[in-house]
C-alpha cells in the first residue's frame, strides 16, 4: 500500500465553548503566542509532510468571530468549514460528510491541542495507511485507580494509556463507525470505531501535545510555543 495512492485530510474539532476557561471568548480562539490557539492547530497540519485537505468543524454561532480572526491575522491557509453538532460524535460526522474519496486517510483532532508535533501527525498516518488506524497516546506517568461506587481501585500503570488526538483512519472505518446511532458511551473517535468492530491501534502521541482545558494550560502551552520559535 503506498502512500501516494490516498488522499489525506484533517478534520480539526473546535466545537467546544470552554467553560472551564473562565474566559467569555471560546478557549480555540484564545491568542497564545501570536496567534489563536485554533490557528496553530491548523498550521501543524498544514506543515506536515502528508499534506492533508483541512476540515475545520464550528459552531455555526462561531462562524462570524472565525472570520473576523482570519482577516485580523491574515491567516491564509486553506480550509472547508463543516457545521458542529450537539455532541463530539455529530460534529465529527458532519466533518466527515464533506469527505468522499474511499482512499483516504483521516486524522481528526481537538483544536485545543496546539503543540502536537509533525512526528505524532506522520506516525498515526503511516499506521493508519497500514494497519487502519493509529491513535496517539502515551504511558501513563502516575500511579492510576478507579472509583466506582465508592470503591477505590488500584489500576496497573504499566498497561494504562492516555489517549490524545490525532486519532486517524481508513476512510472505510470511519463510513462504518459513523453509521451507527449516537451512543454516550462514545467518549472519542476510537470508541466509535472499536465499537463499530474493528481493533484500535495505539500510537506513540508526545507528552507536550496536551488539551487545553484549564487557565493554567495557557501559561504552559505559551511557554513550550515560545521555546519552540
Amino acid at each position: 500500500m503506498e502512500k501516494e495512492e490516498y488522499s489525506y485530510y484533517a478534520i480539526i474539532v473546535a466545537g467546544g465553548k470552554g467553560k472551564r476557561m473562565n474566559n467569555d471568548l471560546p478557549k480555540q480562539f484564545i491568542p497564545i503566542n501570536g496567534l489563536p490557539i485554533l490557528m496553530h492547530s491548523i498550521n501543524a497540519f498544514h506543515q506536515n509532510e502528508f499534506k492533508p485537505e483541512i476540515i475545520l468543524v464550528l459552531a455555526e454561532v462561531d462562524l462570524k468571530v472565525w472570520q473576523n480572526l482570519i482577516n485580523q491575522y491574515q491567516f491564509d491557509v486553506p480550509h472547508q468549514i463543516a457545521s458542529g453538532g450537539d455532541e463530539r460524535f455529530h460534529s465529527v460526522k458532519n466533518g466527515f460528510s464533506k469527505i468522499d474519496v474511499q482512499n483516504s486517510i483521516v486524522a481528526i483532532h481537538d483544536a485545543v491541542r496546539p503543540l502536537v508535533s509533525q512526528k505524532t501527525i506522520s506516525s498515526c498516518f503511516k499506521t493508519a495507511l497500514t494497519k487502519g488506524n493509529a491513535i496517539a497516546s502515551i504511558p501513563s506517568k502516575d500511579s492510576l485507580r478507579s472509583l466506582k461506587n465508592g470503591l477505590s481501585v488500584s489500576l496497573n500503570r504499566s498497561e494504562t494509556y492516555l489517549v490524545q488526538t490525532p486519532q486517524t483512519f481508513q476512510y472505510g472505518q470511519l463510513k462504518k463507525a459513523y453509521e451507527q446511532e449516537f451512543s454516550i458511551n462514545f467518549t472519542d473517535d476510537a470508541s466509535v470505531v472499536e465499537k463499530a468492530g474493528f481493533s484500535v491501534i495505539l500510537e506513540n502521541g508526545d507528552q507536550f501535545n496536551f488539551k487545553i482545558t484549564f487557565p493554567e494550560d495557557l501559561i504552559i502551552a505559551e511557554i513550550l510555543l515560545k521555546s519552540d520559535a
